[in-house]
């Protein structure tokens, strides 16, 4: 393989579940199709082939299960990758993930740890029926022992997935579904994983700061740069871990631009943007200039097929949001 080359972010999802198995031989994936048909976005395409049936595990369809079993083979010793084919789809393995493997540690007062990760593509953007384009992530976040990553772009997914799998304790890894192959860029498959528990920040400005995660980074930054052209320099800031949520970034942006648009695709109610808010008006408030405000999706299932348009937050939404807070007097 070349140096860097360009790939999508199914693509590097794919580079580091084989680089990770390479070098870790207890490194197991697992889930419904993700053998011998490569999964349902083809993340796992020709893992069987490279490593095998004892460590590419076909599952039936029954997400229970695999969860369970995950977590029976991180206590174990082993590195499970549990794939879950759609967000929609991870309720029956709410009972595994918050009932054992987030409180293995401290259940077993650290005698034993639970090194799994389970991966869920996540969001709509590709109409599909219902159950396949939601965005809970606030289910998994509000859950202690559990770390929760969401990657937006084909480095971030590269290396943030590689850390995940290294991680000693679970971490649910959610997978944008409509950025699988939106975007291709360079990223050398080196091993080198991304820092967990940090934001990134992905554009400096003095004006407003704009907070997002996963797919919604694509519309923030397009955003930023209409306002850019309206002399308004936004500052945008990739969420990337939503649990623990790296507080030291946001405030300081906060604190600079006096200004915070909150945006993510999931439901507005009690989503992750409301703790994103409280965050700034524990620790941040004096330095507020204007309201918070938030983007989000509407308090409604996402909407089928050709109307999830009108769902996900837009362009022009997030625009709107940031010129109110600049002009506010």
């Amino acid at each position: 393989m070349a140096e860097a080359d360009e790939v999508t972010l199914v693509g590097t999802v794919n580079q580091a579940l084989r680089r990770a198995m390479a070098e870790d031989p207890s490194v197991v994936v697992m889930g419904e199709d993700i053998g011998r048909n490569g999964g349902v976005f083809r993340a796992t395409l020709g893992l069987l082939d490279a490593f095998g049936p004892a460590r590419v595990l076909d599952t039936p369809l029954a997400e229970a299960s695999i969860a369970g079993i995950a977590v029976g083979m991180a206590a174990a010793g082993l590195k499970p990758v549990a794939e879950i084919q759609f967000m929609g789809f991870v309720y029956p393995a709410l009972d595994q993930i918050v009932n054992h493997a987030s409180r293995l540690r401290n259940r077993t007062r650290g005698r034993l740890s639970c090194p799994m990760v389970l991966r869920t593509p996540t969001g709509a953007g590709i109409r599909a029926p219902e159950h396949h384009s939601e965005s809970t992530e606030a289910l998994f976040a509000h859950i202690p022992g559990l770390r929760v990553v969401v990657p937006s772009s084909p480095a971030r997914a590269y290396g943030l997935l590689l850390a995940a799998i290294r991680d000693p304790d679970p971490v649910v890894f959610l997978e944008p579904t409509r950025l699988y192959r939106a975007v291709r860029e360079r990223v050398a498959d080196d091993g080198r994983a991304l820092p967990l528990d940090v934001c990134f920040v992905l554009r400096e400005g003095r004006d407003v700061t704009l907070v997002t995660w996963g797919a919604a980074v694509k519309e923030t930054l397009a955003a930023a740069d209409r306002l850019a052209a309206e002399g308004i320099a936004a500052e945008v800031i990739d969420v990337a871990t939503l649990k623990p949520i790296d507080r030291d970034t946001i405030l300081q942006s906060v604190a600079k631009t006096g200004r915070l648009v909150v945006v993510h695709e999931a439901a507005e109610t009690a989503g992750l943007g409301a703790e994103v808010a409280a965050i700034v008006a524990e620790h941040g408030l004096l330095t507020l200039l204007a309201p918070i405000v938030r983007v989000a999706g509407w308090d409604t299932v996402v909407p089928l097929a050709r109307l999830e348009h009108a769902y996900v937050p837009s362009e022009a939404r997030i625009v709107e949001a940031a010129r109110r807070v600049v002009r506010f007097q």
